[in-house]
């Protein structure tokens, strides 16, 4: 048995152990600080569980920024982009994750105002309850992701749930529009990947030809092509060209 697994075992026994010991009283009454009482603003939960529901956000927020939000589109072209340029590591990962994740701030700036102005003030104001809370905040994420959701993904994923086609918008269910929404968001980045990679791969082709008419076969294309990328992108603004053409390509 290794140090780690004895140590899990170790634990889980204490555990068990201090479960055992706790009075009857305890099982009986149930534990005090796990409850909910029913008020005038509806269901109101102990600090306990808003605690458990804030850690499990927190835990669930990457995906969350991931997945129902501009981030997935823009981080797969930046990726795109670098590998179409030829530089390697460079910007780094870190630069390009930071990069997106202003942008997508940038771009989620209505959406993520009119959740703040409508669902966290009058929650943090006690005058809204957290399931209403919760559904003044997935109005204008469903909005936005709707507008950039395809109807084909949308039916293609109602079908695989076997649930017919949606009435309108309204009725399209949540757990239906976020794998649609993810679907079209990659179909997207990958259309504006390949725009992308066009001019470089000519480029590529040129070097490469020239290359071979002058015999230097041995000598490598990326090598010698890589500097002309370099001095096409700076020349023509490609970093201002591939922001605004992101920003835009989001209909708010």
């Amino acid at each position: 048995m290794t140090p780690k697994s004895l140590g899990r075992w170790l634990a889980l026994s204490v555990l068990v152990l201090v479960v055992l010991a706790m009075p009857e009283q305890s099982w009986a009454q149930g534990l005090p600080m796990v409850t909910t009482t029913q008020g005038p603003r509806g269901t109101q939960y102990s600090i306990t569980l808003q605690l458990l529901a804030l850690m499990t956000t927190l835990t669930l927020l990457p995906s969350l920024l991931l997945m129902m939000t501009s981030f997935v589109r823009i981080i797969i072209v930046m990726s795109l982009l670098r590998q179409a340029l030829g530089t390697g590591q460079t910007p780094p990962n870190i630069v390009l994750v930071g990069l997106s994740l202003f942008l997508s701030l940038f771009i989620m700036q209505p959406v993520l105002s009119d959740v703040y102005q409508n669902a966290v003030v009058p929650f943090m104001n006690n005058g809204m309850s957290a399931e209403r809370a919760m559904a003044a905040a997935e109005g204008p994420i469903r909005e936005f992701m709707l507008k950039q959701t395809r109807q084909d993904d949308i039916a293609l994923f109602m079908q695989i749930a076997r649930k017919g086609e949606p009435l309108d918008a309204a009725s399209v269910p949540f757990s239906t529009l976020v794998p649609a929404f993810i679907t079209s968001e990659l179909k997207s980045a990958f259309t504006i990947g390949f725009l992308i990679y066009i001019p470089f791969v000519v480029i590529d082709l040129i070097v490469a030809s020239v290359l071979m008419s002058m015999g230097m076969m041995m000598l490598s294309p990326m090598m010698i092509s890589m500097p002309f990328k370099l001095m096409l992108f700076v020349l023509v603004d490609g970093w201002g060209l591939i922001m605004g053409s992101l920003a835009s390509s989001f209909t708010l």
